[in-house]
């Protein structure tokens, strides 16, 4: 996967922040920023997820099995 630059905004106690922690954890600060937002990312998809579960659930009662549905043929 090919690496590009991101330049973002950051407040400067949390630039401070994550150099203090990234040097007392021998960890490089590009890999800490990139897992960070991966998780933060995985989190959003994760809260989106359970809003349309709770969304669509009273629909459920009314769904079709996958089977049921591909012998219909309105695919």
């Amino acid at each position: 996967m090919s690496k590009i630059s991101y330049a973002i905004k950051i407040e400067s106690e949390v630039v401070e922040k994550i150099r203090a922690f990234c040097q007392d954890h021998g960890i490089k600060q590009g890999f800490f920023v990139e897992k960070a937002l991966h998780e933060q990312l995985a989190r959003e998809e994760d809260r989106e997820d359970i809003f349309d579960f709770k969304t669509l659930k009273p629909q459920e009662k009314e769904a079709v099995s996958f089977e049921e549905y591909l012998k219909q043929g309105k695919h």
